[in-house]
């Protein structure tokens, strides 16, 4: 017999969907599904007492989220990214963002760094947040940059590749509370307002704490015209 993944009280009706997706992410976060889990919606719909219809939308909201990822005939899983994977992610992110940032540069108006000034005033008073309240606003940042990048298709290539990046530390930080070690965004903030000397790869790779190879190596911080 399987076991039960999730113990907890059957969905209710009225928000059934955001209750059921609601109901993994903490099953999810708290490790009572693990890493790497297969998430079987027959399962689920059985330990929810559902059906499988709002167990697919939430699945499908996890996977936007990048909480769980979809491998072609095997179904849906629970992130799971090992250390080398994390550092790959990063190499191809770093190139993106430093393009999502440049063309954001050129799109934002002043309402926009406002509202983004917000998330971080944000950011800066979640001390005592749990984890992920901290890693959903640092998300929220990058992504609402990535939406003003004005193409659709580098947003949507920065979301789907970095989402699991920010969901698995979250999962492996778990419940645990207090302030976590947050890069520094006002630079990024900067750069967006046109108050930065540095270019858009410059001021994303120091974010990331990136180091290029010798053989790509990007120019050095520099004062001057970004």
């Amino acid at each position: 017999m399987k076991r039960k993944l999730i113990s907890l009280s059957p969905a209710k009706t009225p928000t059934l969907k955001h209750n059921v997706a609601g109901t993994l992410t903490q099953a999810i976060l708290s490790g009572r599904i693990r890493p790497g889990e297969r998430l079987n919606e027959s399962q689920l719909s059985r330990d929810l007492e559902v059906s499988r219809a709002p167990i697919r939308e939430a699945l499908h909201q996890l996977l936007e989220q990048g909480l769980v990822q979809n491998s072609p005939r095997r179904g849906m899983f629970v992130v799971d990214l090992g250390d080398e994977e994390a550092l790959m992610i990063r190499d191809v992110r770093v190139i993106l963002e430093a393009e999502a940032f440049r063309m954001a540069r050129q799109h934002v108006r002043r309402a926009d760094l406002t509202r983004l000034g917000q998330i971080l005033t944000k950011l800066d008073g979640a001390g005592q947040a749990e984890p992920l309240s901290q890693v959903r606003l640092d998300y929220d940042f990058h992504r609402a940059v990535w939406s003003h990048c004005g193409n659709q298709y580098l947003e949507r290539t920065l979301n789907g590749l970095v989402a699991p990046v920010f969901s698995h530390s979250v999962i492996r930080l778990g419940s645990r509370r207090g302030k976590v070690a947050m890069l520094p965004h006002q630079p990024l903030l900067d750069y967006l307002a046109g108050d930065s000397a540095f270019t858009a790869f410059e001021v994303v790779a120091a974010h990331l704490e990136y180091q290029p190879p010798a053989s790509v190596q990007a120019p050095p911080l520099r004062s001057g015209t970004a």
